[in-house]
């Protein structure tokens, strides 16, 4: 090879290894081309499409999100563990207390209680102070195009451009989760189309910035699902020794009379309610906490289609009443970890030299990586999983 040719052997290699991004690009602006004529037949102008979507960039850490969702993938012991601990339940009734006339005038209109609305909100935003930050036209613009589940998340495109058409949110702030929620109780764009209200009354429904419009959203949402005003989510039961649960689940509802008949009491050991009906499940199998659960239940369910989610929500409420724990323990010999306890697994770490970013109680890569290491040191198996005995380890340690 001439030597006038060896020196650009560094710039093909360097044209060669990004190849695959260049295709990557423009396979994703073919895409989005692709969309603008659907795009207008569903309302966005063109003008507000070329505005929103030039020069955009897909964002291919909401593909890797997509296949990894925590309700989905992560033992529900861990779960509940983070969501509904100590801190977020005082944090919740301090809100109840702060909210009280706003919470009173939300349930007297759309029957709703305040503990549910306020737990929904603790779940989905740490009472607001999460919201994500995530460049919502970008990462349904990504979703659109890449992965699976593209129609739905088109569906929520268009919507999302629809909003900043008609100036409800202004492009800077229209940030939120990598799938699209946003706000306060994190509404999906099509979702805040249907049933976000102005609750506070200035002309507008702001969920990002109206703490009332979103807590009258959410319960207008549950409403809307089917909630019923009086009805408990559900309850934990004792299940009998022999009960058959096979083809048993949240959807088959039976009422309350033939679940007593089969011998099935309260955690308790209190009689059920006489009246209406209920579905029996069983998040961690037979051996863990067994709930019985009404069509509110449902209701929340349909937040977020995920029955671990449900539970957080349910269960957060419960305890916002003064409710305590499960009275089952969970099926595990290494329970989960508080938001506190990740928080303080996260310094012991940090003091052993792994270096995890910020001690924040969000178990990140880094986190994981430290986790396995000190696992493997410990003769555990490293499974990058954070548990109450890796915590007990480090403390002792």
């Amino acid at each position: 090879m001439h030597l006038n040719q060896l020196k650009h052997l560094p710039l093909l290699a360097a044209l060669i290894a990004s190849a695959p991004v260049f295709a990557q690009d423009a396979a994703f602006t073919a895409c989005l081309d692709g969309l603008r004529a659907p795009a207008r037949a569903a309302g966005v102008s063109e003008a507000t499409f070329a505005l929103h979507t030039q020069g955009l960039q897909p964002d291919l850490s909401v593909i890797d999100k997509l296949n990894f969702q925590p309700e989905f993938k992560t033992p529900i012991w861990d779960y509940l563990a983070a969501l509904v601990d100590d801190e977020r339940v005082a944090d919740g009734q301090a809100r109840l207390a702060q909210h009280a006339e706003v919470l009173a005038r939300v349930a007297q209109r759309y029957g709703v209680d305040p503990a549910t609305v306020v737990a929904v909100w603790g779940v989905e935003s740490n009472f607001g102070q999460s919201f994500g930050n995530a460049p919502l036209v970008q990462s349904l613009g990504t979703l659109s195009c890449l992965g699976r589940r593209q129609p739905y998340f088109r569906t929520e495109f268009y919507a999302a451009l629809r909003i900043l058409q008609a100036g409800h949110i202004a492009p800077e702030q229209f940030k939120g989760s990598w799938a699209g929620a946003f706000g306060h109780t994190q509404f999906m764009p099509s979702t805040f189309e249907r049933l976000a209200v102005d609750f506070d009354g200035d002309g507008r429904a702001d969920l990002m910035n109206s703490t009332a419009d979103a807590l009258a959203s959410t319960a207008n949402f549950l409403a809307k699902a089917g909630w019923q005003s009086g009805l408990p989510w559900g309850f934990e039961v004792k299940l009998p020794p022999d009960l058959p649960t096979r083809g048993e689940g949240r959807r088959v509802k039976r009422p309350m009379s033939e679940w007593a008949a089969r011998g099935l009491v309260r955690a308790d050991g209190s009689p059920l309610p006489a009246t209406g009906s209920a579905g029996l499940m069983l998040p961690a199998g037979e051996r863990g906490p067994a709930f019985l659960v009404t069509r509110n239940f449902d209701a929340i369910y349909s937040y977020n289609a995920a029955e671990s989610y449900g539970l957080a929500i349910a269960h957060l409420a419960d305890r916002l009443r003064g409710g305590g724990p499960f009275a089952t323990p969970w099926p595990t010999d290494d329970p989960g970890l508080s938001r506190a306890e990740r928080r303080e697994l996260q310094t012991l770490l940090t003091a052993r030299g792994h270096d995890i970013g910020a001690i924040d109680g969000m178990l990140g890569e880094k986190t994981r990586a430290a986790v396995r290491a000190e696992q493997q040191r410990l003769g555990m198996e490293p499974s990058g999983r954070a548990g109450q005995k890796l915590l007990k380890a480090l403390r002792a340690g």
